[in-house]
Formats: C-alpha cells, sequence, structure tokens
C-alpha cells in the first residue's frame, strides 16, 4: 500500500464530498438520476483511491463493480462494500427501467448512507494498515 497517510487525506478530501452532496440535496434536492450518477461516480473515485493505494491495475473507464471486483481480487475483506456497489447500480437501473416503484422509500437518502458507509470502511480500512503488519 502507498503511504497510509497520503491515503487517509485523501480519502478525508473525499469524505468531505460526500458530506457536502448531503448538504446540496439536504438543502435543495436534485433529480433523483443526476444524485444517482453523482453517487456512482463518487464511488468509483472512492475505489479507484484503493486500487491505486493497493497498487492493483484497472482499465480507466472500469464502472464501480468492476473497480470492486478488481479491489476483492485476493482480498475478500472488500467483499464488505459489496453490497454498497450493488445497492447504488440497483437504484441506476431501476431509474432506467421506470421501476421508481421498487425503490427504498427515500431514495435519495439511500443514497448518500450507502456513499458514507462505503467512506467509513474504506477510511478504517486504511487506518489499521500499519497494525495488521501491511507496512506503506
Amino acid at each position: 500500500m502507498t503511504d497510509k497517510y497520503d491515503v487517509l487525506a485523501e480519502l478525508e478530501k473525499m469524505s468531505a464530498q460526500v458530506e457536502a452532496l448531503a448538504q446540496r440535496q439536504a438543502a435543495l434536492p436534485m433529480p433523483l438520476a443526476e444524485l444517482m450518477e453523482t453517487g456512482i461516480a463518487e464511488a468509483e473515485a472512492l475505489l479507484r483511491v484503493m486500487l491505486k493505494a493497493e497498487r492493483k491495475p484497472y482499465a480507466s473507464d472500469a464502472e464501480l463493480l468492476d473497480l470492486w471486483k478488481t479491489l476483492v481480487k485476493g482480498a475478500p475483506h472488500w467483499n464488505t462494500i459489496r453490497d454498497n456497489c450493488r445497492e447504488l447500480i440497483y437504484y441506476r437501473n431501476c431509474l432506467a427501467a421506470g421501476r421508481e416503484d421498487a425503490l427504498p422509500a427515500q431514495p435519495g437518502r439511500m443514497v448518500i448512507h450507502t456513499l458514507r458507509h462505503i467512506v467509513l470502511y474504506l477510511r478504517s480500512h486504511a487506518e489499521q494498515q500499519d497494525a495488521q503488519g501491511d507496512h506503506a
């Protein structure tokens, strides 16, 4: 893994972006489709930080689930965020299929909660690297 503190600093910046998105959404909600695409882009950026930190190559045009599949290879602990990644894609697919009825009661809030969970797990993982013997 690259320098733990560089990774943590990058994750902190991205966490601030997620919180800014949450504040914007609370103040003036954007259309769900726009929020969904923004949320997926944020999640992809988060996974790219960890892929870079773990020195795992990935295609520059890889989408969220492809990024997750690359990250999880050889490191099954990344299965922890699998359902979060799949949830975001499920929401997008529901919208694309015109199946808003299949979404949770407050899908916008769920997008934000899902992003926060991904950030929390990535940050926790990065913070624990020295304790686990994975030194930068």
